[in-house]
């Protein structure tokens, strides 16, 4: 791998600077990817973008940029992206900087500007090690995220189709699925979470699988039946709702057929339940019938001792004459959570850690 350090003149970055949309933002004469496939839309804030245009205006270092060498010459931003746009959006007159255009600038002050250099270190290499150096300067600014890196690793048709359906501001998937996914599109945690579904946990290998493919329909149908199905069995939107691993369920469950109106009233008794703690693993629960989705309100310490002291030490499953200590048992519903037994000092005893996770196995 070979790594080279360039000066870049604003001049020479924002010759042919144009964003086209859903094919990419270029620069430097046509021969930059400013933003390839794996990197997200324009963050910047205002303040941001500002903070950018004042570090050059007054001749200060902005902090150094990476670029990797493609095998036919060209170039693609790896780390430096908002920068660059914040700097060639303001040379092309998109937005002023303290209520001036850099058209409304003196000549000396646009020179001045279209001079700035820009330390740049341009990579050359293999796949592998282009991918292990970005990693490595993954270390500033607005960090990519997990999913971004692996979008870099698997670039071509497959994920340009897959951002278009999951990574845009108000894409087609945030529109069915705002209701029941967490995070946010732009930064990829969509595309992440169905990839995630869909491949049983195996994102990368789904990726490396359909890394040439031509479009991504297939991953799109995937979500959209999935939204469906969440909707028609669970009838009631809620906020607990956002975050659920709804693929999962839907790659277990979808064949079975569900009582939609007993769902719906059991999913009100369980919210009203303070002893259900884990509100969002209702869902799992439901379908499941597991209680460890639903993190159900541990007996506190003073509960705890005081079923110690009334029991003086005894496990009521073991022989009388056993005495234990307080930290080698552990508290148990005397009538089970799941028979309306309550988290409350009466229907707290105390049992040996043996006969506690034995009972709790059952």
């Amino acid at each position: 791998m070979q790594i080279t350090l360039k000066e870049i003149t604003v001049r020479e970055l924002a010759e042919g600077y144009e964003d086209k949309g859903l094919e990419g933002v270029v620069g430097y004469g046509g021969n930059l990817d400013i933003r390839p496939p794996y990197q997200r839309e324009f963050i910047y804030k205002d303040k941001q973008r500002d903070a950018v245009i004042n570090t050059v205006t007054k001749a200060f270092p902005l902090n150094v940029m990476y670029w990797a060498v493609r095998e036919d010459g060209n170039f693609e931003v790896i780390d430096g992206q908002q920068r660059t746009i914040s700097v060639c959006q303001y040379v092309k007159g998109n937005f002023s900087f303290q209520q001036l255009y850099f058209h409304n600038l003196p000549d000396d002050k646009q020179a001045q500007i279209l001079n700035y250099k820009l330390m740049v270190y341009q990579c050359t290499g293999t796949d592998s090690e282009r991918l292990d150096w970005f990693r490595t300067i993954n270390i500033a600014g607005e960090k990519l995220t997990e999913q971004e890196l692996r979008n870099a690793v698997y670039a071509g048709s497959w994920v340009s189709d897959a951002k278009r359906y999951f990574s845009k501001t108000g894409c087609a998937a945030y529109q069915i699925g705002q209701d029941y996914m967490d995070g946010s599109p732009i930064r990829q945690d969509y595309l992440e979470a169905v990839i995630d579904w869909t491949s049983g946990g195996k994102i990368e290998d789904y990726m490396g699988k359909h890394q040439k493919d031509a479009d991504a329909k297939a991953l799109w149908s995937y979500f959209q039946n999935v939204m469906e199905w969440v909707g028609a069995t669970f009838t009631k939107k809620r906020k607990f709702m956002k975050g659920v691993a709804w693929g999962a369920l839907y790659n277990e469950f979808k064949d079975k057929k569900f009582n939609t109106a007993k769902i719906e009233a059991e999913t009100a008794k369980l919210i009203a339940d303070d002893d259900v703690t884990n509100k969002k693993g209702i869902y799992p629960y439901l379908l499941t019938h597991e209680e460890k989705h639903l993190n159900i309100r541990a007996f506190t310490d003073p509960q705890k001792q005081k079923a110690y002291e009334k029991q003086k030490g005894i496990c009521s499953k073991c022989p009388k004459t056993k005495h234990w200590e307080l930290e080698e048992m552990e508290a148990d519903h005397i009538k089970p959570w799941h028979l309306d037994g309550k988290t409350s000092e009466e229907n707290c005893q105390m049992l040996c850690k043996n006969h506690n996770r034995r009972k709790s196995g059952q």
